[in-house]
């Protein structure tokens, strides 16, 4: 069995070439060539979760099990530990392990990406992230490989943690324009492109801050328990997401809009991969404030798994 370290997945699997493949896997999903069942996130000890993410994309098959620590980062490690387990679809026997610290931070981010490019205004050059954790780095490095960023906006839960923020990505990301805003209101303002990258139970976007024509990808809450954007985001904005069934079932601000009769299942215009196949359209006119709800699904991660096992042989 091949087991693919962190290392391994950064070697294998660069920004770029995660952008084409999970832009492949959400064509799939959305042709119904994929098996999803939604993920189980099984409380710990009532702050620590597990997931379990099963999945079939086409001939690939596995699992990937994955610990979700939010009190890890303060600890320099990674909020998302676990392993991708695939499987021979020929025998059923286990074929590969993978790390998924890494493949998370990679996947998602180019998740975004994927969605950044057919919705964000092409002259895009200000980004905004909210978050200061890997996921920050990761989609630094994916909304640049997409649009012509120059200048970043950070926003973290204090102005010192985005003060520290900007002194690693500074040396990381030499050629960009950095600031740390006092809060999120500020890091949004004027911003084209804005990224949620939290951990937050209570918003940390509001519609309000929303400037005519931005796009949002709001990444950090994957379970119920966890929002990042209020309803009001939702109605400013045209709302698409990688799984319909996973925004349903675990995107809270989703499921309190649609219980309230304040939002209907038809708001959300189309899943990503529809947009993609050129069956939905995305951005209509400069002033649209599009939101790519992101949730995650384990068809990208059985797909950028797949390629590493594949280039490890």
């Amino acid at each position: 069995m091949i087991v693919a370290s962190a290392e391994d997945v950064r070697r294998h699997l660069p920004m770029t070439k995660a952008i084409d493949l999970v832009a492949e896997a959400m064509v799939s999903v959305s042709d119904g060539k994929a098996k999803l069942p939604l993920r189980t996130a099984m409380d710990i000890d009532g702050v620590n979760k597990l997931g379990i993410m099963p999945g079939v994309l086409r001939e690939v098959y596995g699992v990937k099990l994955i610990s979700l620590f939010p009190g890890n980062p303060a600890k320099g490690l990674s909020s998302h530990i676990g392993a991708m387990v695939l499987f021979d679809p020929e025998t059923g026997a286990p074929s590969a392990m993978v790390d998924t610290d890494a493949l998370t931070a990679i996947r998602t981010a180019a998740a975004s990406a994927v969605a950044t490019r057919v919705l964000a205004p092409k002259g895009a050059e200000t980004l905004a992230i909210i978050g200061t954790g890997e996921q920050a780095f990761s989609h630094i490095e994916a909304m640049c490989a997409v649009r012509g960023i120059c200048t970043v906006r950070i926003a973290g839960r204090t102005k010192e943690r985005g003060e520290s923020f900007v002194l690693r990505a500074q040396s990381t990301f030499p050629a960009l324009r950095f600031i740390a805003c006092k809060n999120a209101e500020m890091a949004v303002e004027e911003a084209d492109i804005i990224c949620t990258v939290t951990s937050s139970s209570t918003p940390v976007l509001e519609g309000a801050w929303l400037g005519a024509g931005c796009h949002i990808n709001a990444v950090g809450a994957s379970v119920p328990s966890m929002q990042e954007i209020d309803e009001a985001v939702l109605q400013a904005a045209r709302v698409f997401t990688d799984y319909r069934p996973s925004a349903l079932a675990q995107a809270r601000e989703i499921m309190l809009a649609i219980a309230a009769g304040r939002m209907e299942e038809a708001d959300i215009l189309a899943e990503i991969g529809e947009v993609l196949a050129g069956r939905v359209q995305g951005r209509r006119s400069a002033d649209d404030i599009t939101l790519y709800r992101s949730l995650g699904i384990a068809a990208q991660d059985l797909i950028c798994a797949d390629f590493v096992r594949q280039q490890m042989k």
